[in-house]
C-alpha cells in the first residue's frame, strides 16, 4: 500500500475555519500550552505538540473509578496492562462519535486510528498514553444512524434498520430487534467471507444495543491496538462527569453570554459559527424519568417569582434546584450539548488531545469559552486521518486516465466521462480543434478592440457575435468529444467506476461507504496502514493505494 499527500484544500465543502486552523493562520488565535494567550479559540496549533509532555491532574481516586469503568466496558485481558497505566498517571487521546448500524462510515476507523497513533506517538516521546473512542450514545437524532452504504457491482446499496424507536430517546440504548439478522444477511451477501464480516454478525444480534453492537465491532477490529471504548450513558459516568454539568446549571446566563460574545468574535473575524446560541438555549439535555425520551432543557427569563428563571424541558418546567437535585439523585437523566460535551468527556477522562473531524474542531472555537470558565484549561483538538481508499481496479484507471484526486472532486460521472473522451481524441483531430480555437479566438479579440475603438456601442454588440461564435466553437469540441465517448463506451463506465468508487454522489467516500465494506476486504493490513498513515506528518487528505 502506498499514498499520496494532498492539500487539504483539495476536500469540497469545508468551512474556511477549519481550513484555517490546518494551516495555522495568523486570523485563528491559537493559544500556547505554555504561554498564557488571552482568549484562545485553540490550544496550539495543529503541529504543536507540547500537549504529549503535559500531565493531567486527576485525583488517584477518580482515575480508579474510570479505569473501573473502563474494564467493565472492555473486559479484554490485553488491557488490564493498559487500565494500570491509567490508575498510575497515563493520559488519554480521545476520539468519537455516534453509534451506527452496521460499524457506520469509513471515518469511524479514521478517527480511531489517529487516536491510536497519536497515543503511541506521546508515549515515545516519554509519558504513557492510551487510545480511547468515546461512544457518542446520548444523541438521539436516530435517523442520522440507522443506515450504511456498501458498493455493489456499479452502484450502491443502502441498508437501513427502520425500526426506529417510538420517542426521541438515546440513540444508544436502542435494543435491535429480530429485523437485524435480515441486515446481517444481506451484508454476508455483499462482503463475502472474512473476519470483520464476522465481528459484524456477532457484534449486531437481535437483542443487543446500538451502543453495544458499535463497540464490540470497534474492539474486535482495533484489539490489536489497545483502543478502548466508554459508553458514557450511564449513572457511574455521569457522576464523575458532574461537576461539568451542575457548572452548566448554576452558570448557564453567564456561560450563554460567553458563547454569544465569542460568536460575534468569529462573525467579525470573517467565520461563522458551527453551532447556533439562540437565546433561550442551554447546554443540556434531561432524559424523561418515564419516556426515557431526550429533551433539550430551554432557559425562561428571570421573575420576581424566579429571580434566577426557570428552565423548560418538553412540556415540564423545573428550578434550578430541582435540576440540581436530579443531578444528585438521577445523573444519568442529564446530558451534556454538543459544545459541553468536550468539557465532560475530559472531566472524566485524562485527556491531552482530542481528535475530531473538521466539525467538531470548529466546535471547539465556540467550547474554549466554556473551557476557560470551568476547566480553567483548554485541551487541544487535533483532526483526524483524512483519506480516500483506492482499490487496485481503480488505480488502474487513475493511472490509464491520468486522473488526479482534484480532478475527480471536482467532476460528476458525466463531466469526468467528457473528460476522458476529449482525452481519448485522435491528437490531428485535438490538433485542428485546438488550431481552429486559437486562430478564432485571436481574430476575435482584435476584431472586437478594432470595433469599440471605432464605437463603444459597435464594441459591445462585436463583444455579443463573438461570445456566440465562441459558444459554437466549444460545441463543437462537445460534439468532437460525445462522437468519440459513443464509440468507446467503455470511457463512460470507466468514469462512473471511478467517480462511484472516489466521490460517490458527490460526496467524500469516508463518509458516504460504510467502515465494513473496507475492512472486510482488507483486513488487519488495512487498520495497520491507517494508523501508521495517521501518524504520519501529512497536514491534509491522503489517496491511500490498497
Amino acid at each position: 500500500m502506498n499514498a499520496e499527500c494532498y492539500p487539504i484544500t483539495v476536500v469540497p465543502g469545508l468551512s474556511r475555519l477549519f481550513r484555517d486552523y490546518c494551516s495555522a493562520e495568523p486570523s485563528v488565535p491559537f493559544g500556547d500550552l505554555h504561554t498564557t494567550l488571552p482568549h484562545p479559540w485553540f490550544a496550539g496549533n495543529p503541529r504543536d505538540r507540547a500537549w504529549q509532555q503535559t500531565p493531567i491532574l486527576h485525583s488517584p481516586s477518580h482515575r480508579a473509578q474510570v479505569a473501573a469503568l473502563l474494564a467493565a466496558q472492555n473486559p479484554s485481558l490485553a488491557l488490564v496492562s493498559s487500565l494500570d497505566q491509567l490508575r498510575q498517571g497515563a493520559n488519554v487521546v480521545v476520539t468519537g462519535q455516534q453509534v451506527g448500524i452496521l460499524g457506520g462510515p469509513l471515518f469511524t476507523p479514521h478517527k480511531a486510528a489517529t487516536a491510536v497513533s497519536l497515543a503511541a506517538q506521546a508515549t515515545a516521546a516519554g509519558h504513557p498514553h492510551l487510545p480511547v473512542f468515546w461512544l457518542a450514545t446520548e444523541d438521539h437524532d436516530f435517523a442520522e444512524v440507522n443506515h450504511v452504504t456498501f458498493p455493489a457491482r456499479r452502484s450502491q446499496t443502502r441498508l437501513t434498520y427502520d425500526r426506529a424507536p417510538a420517542s426521541a430517546v438515546p440513540v444508544g440504548g436502542v435494543v435491535l430487534d429480530d429485523s437485524i439478522t435480515h441486515l446481517i444477511d444481506q451484508a454476508w451477501e455483499l462482503l463475502g467471507y472474512s473476519d470483520a464480516m464476522q465481528w459484524l454478525a456477532a457484534a449486531y444480534r437481535p437483542g443487543q444495543t446500538l451502543a453495544r453492537a458499535f463497540a464490540e465491532f470497534y474492539g474486535k477490529v482495533f484489539s490489536a491496538h489497545g483502543l478502548l471504548v466508554l459508553d458514557p450513558s450511564g449513572r457511574t459516568a455521569h457522576r464523575l462527569g458532574a461537576p461539568v454539568l451542575q457548572a452548566a446549571i448554576e452558570r448557564a446566563d453567564e456561560l450563554h453570554q460567553a458563547l454569544l460574545h465569542r460568536n460575534r468574535e468569529l462573525a467579525s473575524a470573517g467565520y461563522h459559527a458551527q453551532v447556533a446560541v439562540a437565546q433561550g438555549n442551554s447546554l443540556l439535555f434531561l432524559l424523561d424519568a418515564n419516556s426515557g425520551a431526550r429533551n433539550a432543557l430551554k432557559r425562561t427569563e428571570s421573575s420576581a417569582a424566579e429571580p434566577t428563571g426557570l428552565w423548560q424541558a418538553g412540556r415540564d418546567r423545573y428550578s434550578s434546584d430541582e435540576l440540581l437535585g436530579i443531578l444528585a439523585s438521577e445523573p444519568e437523566r442529564i446530558s451534556p450539548s454538543a459544545l459541553l460535551r468536550p468539557l465532560f468527556q475530559d472531566q472524566i477522562l485524562p485527556t491531552s488531545a482530542y481528535v475530531g473531524g473538521s466539525a467538531e474542531v470548529a466546535y471547539f472555537a465556540q467550547s474554549a469559552v466554556l473551557y476557560e470558565r470551568i476547566l480553567g484549561r483548554l485541551t487541544p483538538v487535533l483532526p483526524r486521518l483524512s483519506a480516500t481508499l483506492v482499490e487496485p481496479s481503480i488505480a488502474e484507471l487513475l493511472d490509464r486516465h491520468e486522473l488526479s484526486l482534484e480532478t475527480i472532486l471536482a467532476s460528476t460521472e458525466e463531466s469526468l466521462a467528457q473528460r476522458l473522451a476529449a482525452r481519448a481524441m485522435p491528437i490531428a483531430g485535438k490538433q485542428r480543434l485546438a488550431a481552429a480555437g486559437n486562430a478564432l479566438e485571436g481574430e476575435l479579440t482584435f476584431l472586437t478592440d478594432y470595433m469599440t475603438q471605432l464605437d463603444a456601442d459597435l464594441g459591445r454588440s462585436a463583444a455579443v457575435s463573438a461570445s456566440k461564435m465562441r459558444y459554437q466553437m466549444n460545441r463543437l469540441r462537445r460534439m468532437a468529444a460525445n462522437f468519440e465517448l459513443q464509440k468507446e463506451t467503455s470511457l463512460a463506465r470507466h468514469a462512473q467506476a471511478v467517480v462511484q468508487a472516489i466521490y460517490p454522489h458527490g460526496h467524500l467516500q469516508e463518509r458516504s461507504v460504510g467502515a465494513a465494506f473496507y475492512l472486510a476486504r482488507y483486513g488487519e493490513g488495512l487498520v495497520n496502514t491507517l494508523v501508521r498513515e495517521a501518524g504520519d506528518g501529512c497536514p491534509g487528505h491522503r489517496l491511500i493505494q490498497l
